[in-house]
């Protein structure tokens, strides 16, 4: 199975003098993309060290998505563990202090949703002593990937990604491109079940493919998947429709990397999977003073939506 070399696959194809990138068209609509004009206008988070600081902060607020984790610390930097008012008083019988700061953060199914953080509270008469998750947020529960492997690799089919696993060298992990030309392939991704449960099977066409080292632990497994699915989702190859992601080629080689290494180690940290993404990240802030320019958004975005993957079936794309 061909697959083009890493370089090959995001270098600025068909730019023609005068002529502008993808990534260029789409990087001029900033001002519709809150947390990229937040970056560009206020130069937060750009010096490595306040960028590396703000992924920690991300990662220990793993019981809330990415990009509402992003919220609260552009809110609270030194939130702890937040909640909204119904959740405080009724789980841990506390209520919300005369003039206390709401946090705002995106609601599921909803627009928005206030939350406030635990130094905003006060214990009522039928407070409990604060349990750890509140104690200590910053503690990650869990430590392998189980079948959030198995997951990922299922929901990744609708979108036309193929996983091929083949022996690599130790040097190797993964790589993904375009599926090769020729014959095309298609494979089945289960879409719901009928009235008599049994599979609803879709043919999905193979746009992607994505070689794995076979000779990976499961979790080094799910690691080398995410970041190449980051590549995916934040824009680097393209994209076959613009509403499931943008189309973001043109971007240098180290704009690239530095994406698909945030998006790695926000999704493999929030899970306490080891990762070469930390020594990554931690190594640039050693060499670097600041950070390329990236997307905020797109890293917090494409994080979400991997986690997701790897938790919960997804519906296929209309």
């Amino acid at each position: 199975m061909a697959v083009k070399s890493e370089l090959s696959l995001f270098k600025k194809e068909g730019k023609e003098d005068n002529q502008k990138t993808p990534a260029e068209t789409w990087e001029e609509s900033t001002d519709k993309r809150a947390l990229d004009e937040l970056f560009n206008l206020t130069y937060s988070y750009k010096s490595s060290k306040s960028y590396y600081e703000l992924v920690k902060f991300v990662t220990r607020f793993w019981f809330y998505s990415p990009y509402n984790a992003m919220l609260i610390n552009v809110q609270m930097p030194g939130a702890k563990f937040v909640a909204p008012p119904n959740r405080w008083l009724r789980i841990y019988g506390r209520r919300i202090k005369s003039g206390a700061r709401p946090i705002v953060i995106l609601q599921p199914m909803g627009p928005v949703m206030f939350v406030f953080d635990v130094s905003d509270t006060e214990p009522t008469k039928k407070a409990r002593p604060l349990p750890p998750e509140v104690e200590n947020p910053f503690e990650v529960k869990n430590g392998f990937i189980g079948p959030g492997l198995e997951r990922i690799i299922e929901n990744a089919k609708r979108d036309g990604v193929r996983i091929i696993y083949k022996d690599q060298g130790s040097q190797a992990a993964g790589l993904i491109g375009q599926a090769a030309g020729g014959i095309k392939q298609n494979q089945e991704f289960q879409t719901g079940v009928d009235k008599n449960g049994n599979s609803i099977i879709a043919e999905i066409p193979v746009r992607y493919d994505m070689i794995i080292n076979r000779k990976l632990s499961r979790e080094g497994q799910y690691a080398t998947i995410v970041h190449e699915l980051a590549h995916l989702y934040c824009g680097h190859l393209g994209t076959f429709n613009v509403k499931w992601w943008a189309d973001r080629r043109g971007l240098k080689l180290n704009q690239l990397e530095f994406e698909a290494e945030s998006v790695a180690y926000l999704v493999c940290a929030r899970a306490n999977i080891a990762n070469p993404s930390d020594q990554y990240l931690a190594g640039y802030i050693n060499e670097k003073e600041e950070v390329p320019p990236i997307s905020l958004e797109s890293v917090m975005k494409t994080a979400g939506l991997i986690e997701k993957m790897s938790k919960q079936k997804m519906k296929p794309r209309k």
